[in-house]
């Protein structure tokens, strides 16, 4: 008979009740720790992939955006050369001191402008600056010109000028000048990129290597001194697939993983790169994969000896351990969704020395680094702020100081008309537009000639003809500048009367924007309590008894009662200057039954009323 192996008479509850366990929960417990293992595994590599594509977009927005706000200077700069010029620079103007002061203040308004010149269309010019131009940058000056003498802007390649510590990597941008149609000449500036490698050297710290090329993978700048510029760095692959895809290239960011020559081995990399489209350069940061994986390796290795260990240890220290991992991924899914939703400022508070202590470091490392990231957005955004208001106010101020009579003149307006904006009630965005535009209300002015600005008596009906086309030379001056488009209601229409006798095109009532009618309103006002050589400043009271006589003739009445309001609480103080050069034989405006108040029945501009004679605002 066949041998048999005897059956146990009963099955061991130690059997049963370590096999059950094992089934119940070291098995699930396995699977279980594999698929935690899939899931970090993925986001890891996506976080870092994420972190990758946030530094180089940043990178390529501040570049964009130090790229627009060039632009915006030069299309602004032009713009002051077109009406300072008056559409001349032959050779006999472009040496012009007001020229060469203006090329000058223009360079000294920004620490990253080297060097700037103005040529006429004849070639001439003038430069300044604090570098001089080599050979390398006097060939990409003509080729500047000539696409300037096409009509087209010009970015040319980035260049290094100077030697030792005095070396500078600078890149050429330049815009024409047009006057009526016509090319009469060219800017050119030198924008030096120390603040592009500042920001790289910055990034650079975090272990990624960053570096920018230009659309035929020529190194522009880099973090380090390991390349240098002009280099062709299209031999790595990650720089050659930017270069090969060309005109799409410039659409999206993508990663890529790629081999880096290293001797006579290839070390594996992960690199990024996004697009400057405005440039057709592209920000590249890159780190060995090894590297960029690191949490993934450790926490793979570490999560198996976990699992070797789960099957030696009690149910309890499974459960513990359990626990142990899914609590730490609830609060990093809990701060990934708060990352999501834009609240950087989260952190991964954990006491542990596993895989997961070191995932949480990575977690917050990388919301450190992105919070970092949207404060210097914010921060820059800012600072493009103040640089465009400080660029108002001195062009304001440029206005101002043609005539010693009216200096200030246009912050005390931009003063009361904000201050009446906001006693009307207007939305904070609208007070914002209005506080450009009334600064600015005046800057037709500096297109008008001086005999006429300060003459100290009456104006001709030609010179006052004259004069009144400073409202439209200001709407022309900004028109160019989109970002400023709202604002020119309020600097062409601010002289537009209620009852259509205004300029420059005579509207009534309604078809006059609430933004001019209010600058009208500050401006009148500062106008009369002002000292000029033609006129002695009124008392606020007796302004006001004017401005409520023109209201709803020439002036808004709701702003006037704004007005009104602000200066009955004593929150607007006029100060008198003192009288300079006041001229005492001014006819007299004392009463409201005299000559004022006949004059004030015209209407129109400050020019027609009775302070015709003494206003000129």
């Amino acid at each position: 008979m066949p041998f048999k192996l005897p059956r146990p008479s009963r099955l061991p509850i130690l059997y049963v009740i370590l096999g059950v366990l094992i089934l119940v929960s070291v098995v699930p417990m396995y699977f279980y720790s594999e698929k935690v293992e899939s899931i970090n595994r993925e986001r890891l590599i996506t976080n870092e992939r994420l972190l990758q594509n946030t530094v180089t977009r940043s990178l390529a927005e501040d570049i964009s955006e130090h790229q627009e706000q060039l632009r915006l200077m030069l299309a602004n700069f032009s713009s002051a050369l077109e009406v300072s010029s008056g559409g001349d620079l032959t050779a006999e103007h472009v040496q012009a001191p007001e020229l060469r002061a203006l090329l000058e203040n223009f360079v000294s308004s920004s620490e990253d402008l080297a060097y700037a010149t103005l040529l006429n269309s004849e070639g001439k010019g003038i430069s300044a600056g604090r570098i001089a131009a080599d050979a390398f940058l006097q060939r990409e000056l003509e080729q500047a010109y000539a696409a300037a003498r096409e009509g087209r802007v010009y970015n040319g390649q980035a260049l290094v000028v100077g030697t030792g510590k005095t070396a500078r990597t600078v890149m050429l941008v330049s815009t024409p000048v047009m006057a009526g149609g016509r090319f009469i000449g060219m800017i050119a500036s030198v924008v030096d990129l120390q603040f592009l490698i500042r920001r790289l050297q910055e990034v650079s710290r975090g272990g990624l290597t960053p570096y920018v090329v230009d659309s035929q993978g020529r190194l522009v700048v880099g973090a380090t001194s390991d390349y240098a510029t002009g280099q062709d760095m299209s031999k790595l692959e990650i720089v050659h697939n930017f270069v090969e895809q060309g005109s799409k290239a410039q659409m999206v960011a993508a990663t890529r993983e790629f081999s880096l020559p290293d001797g006579e081995h290839n070390i594996k990399m992960l690199g990024t790169y996004s697009p400057v489209t405005s440039l057709d350069w592209a920000v590249v940061v890159q780190k060995p994969r090894a590297e960029a994986y690191r949490g993934v390796y450790e926490m793979q290795r570490t999560g198996r000896i976990l699992a070797i260990m789960a099957i030696a240890l009690s149910v309890a220290l499974s459960v513990f351990a359990a626990r142990r991992i899914t609590n730490p991924l609830e609060v990093l899914t809990h701060s990934s969704r708060a990352i999501a939703r834009g609240d950087f400022s989260q952190r991964v508070h954990l006491n542990s020395h596993t895989e997961i202590g070191e995932l949480a470091a990575t977690f917050n490392i990388m919301s450190a680094e992105l919070e970092q990231f949207v404060l210097d957005l914010k921060r820059a955004a800012v600072e493009n702020r103040e640089l465009f208001m400080g660029s108002i106010q001195m062009l304001a101020g440029a206005v101002d100081e043609k005539d010693p009579y009216t200096r200030g003149h246009s912050d005390r307006v931009t003063r009361y008309s904000v201050m009446i904006t906001r006693e009307m009630g207007i939305y904070e965005e609208y007070v914002e537009v209005v506080r450009i535009s009334a600064q600015l209300h005046d800057v037709g002015k500096i297109g008008i000639e001086d005999r006429i600005l300060k003459k100290p008596g009456a104006l001709t009906a030609e010179e006052f003809e004259i004069m009144k086309t400073h409202t439209t030379k200001g709407a022309n001056i900004l028109r160019p500048v989109a970002q400023l488009k709202d604002m020119i209601p309020g600097i062409e229409l601010h002289h537009e009367s209620l009852d259509g006798r205004g300029y420059p095109h005579g509207l009534k009532g309604e078809e006059i924007p609430l933004l001019p009618r209010i600058i009208a309103v500050a401006d009148t006002f500062d106008a009369l309590t002002t000292n000029r050589p033609y006129q002695r400043a009124h008392e606020p009271k007796e302004a006001l008894r004017i401005i409520h006589s023109l209201s709803g003739k020439r002036l808004d009445p709701t702003a006037v009662a704004a007005l009104t309001a602000l200066y009955e609480r004593g929150e607007i103080q006029v100060v008198h200057p003192a009288h300079v050069g006041l001229a005492l034989s001014t006819p007299a405006m004392a009463t409201e039954s005299g000559p004022l108040s006949q004059t004030l029945s015209a209407a129109g501009d400050p020019h027609e009323t009775a302070f015709i004679q003494t206003t000129r605002f």
